[in-house]
């Protein structure tokens, strides 16, 4: 490694230098990929919270800028905020719209919906909705935030389908589909009904399993697969029959480079 100070950009002993070498042309397009990275595990509760304005460049891993996310799309990509709600729509039959809002000098959600006997949509804070609403709409955004763009190389997504009722599983899986189409989309899941699909192929699952404390993930074993080809079972019913295994011969369980040296 070289001391600190003979680089360029210069380096610092206590941090990483990933950021000074984007000053680099080299890296730059590095530091591009890993900075608009989205990875989530979305939180309701902190959703419902007032939440403090920002640019609104990249939801967070939590959610906890989703209303200053909408707003720049409401004013940046209509179409996109537009196409958010439209799904949001179909996943949570009876909402009709929703957007940002400001109490005092920090901002919430409101949403929009039909209610029987009323003439036109109540409207209803974020701190009023269901869980399941809330992480839909986090989901979609973190998804669609954007658009066309093509700089955000990865979304990563922990359950998506918690808290949604399981009649909506079909929807959410269209709506991960579609964002893959601009760029890679990976998921965590233990639900059956997402998976529940004829058309979800064996090349597109990894499969985790854990056992006396070693956790392996791989594409899933030979008779899974066959299985999935020959059309005898969807990756869902092998979820529910617990037949879902990792191959144990895949190759992609390999030694983990030593990045960082011997612990001290």
């Amino acid at each position: 490694m070289r001391p600190p100070g003979s680089v360029s950009p210069p380096a610092s002993a206590d941090r990483l230098y990933l950021v000074n070498a984007a000053g680099l042309p080299a890296f730059r397009p590095v530091f591009d990929a890993l900075s608009t990275m989205g990875f989530y595990n979305i939180s309701p509760t902190k959703i419902r919270e007032l939440q403090a304005p920002d640019p609104g460049e990249l939801l967070d891993r939590e959610g906890t800028n989703l209303a200053s996310v909408l707003d720049r799309l409401g004013r940046a990509n209509p179409v996109v905020k537009q196409r958010i709600e439209e799904y949001l729509a179909r996943v949570v039959p009876g909402i009709e719209g929703m957007g940002p809002i400001h109490v005092g000098h920090m901002e919430t959600i409101e949403f929009r919906q039909r209610v029987v006997g009323a003439k036109e949509p109540w409207r209803f804070p974020a701190i009023n909705m269901s869980d399941g609403t809330l992480r839909a709409l986090a989901v979609l955004t973190a998804l669609f935030q954007f658009g066309e763009r093509k700089t955000a190389r990865l979304i990563g997504i922990e359950e998506p389908e918690t808290a949604l009722h399981p009649a909506a599983a079909g929807l959410l899986l269209d709506c991960l589909r579609e964002g893959a189409r601009e760029r890679q989309v990976v998921i965590t899941t233990h639900s059956p009904d997402l998976l529940d699909s004829d058309t979800l192929a064996a090349e597109q699952l990894l499969a985790v399993s854990a056992v006396e404390g070693k956790t392996t993930i791989g594409p899933v074993d030979a008779p899974s697969r066959q299985a999935l080809r020959d059309s005898l079972y969807r990756a869902g019913e092998l979820l529910r029959l617990g037949q879902l295994e990792p191959d144990e011969s895949s190759p992609s369980n390999a030694e983990q480079l030593d990045l960082f040296g011997p612990s001290p």
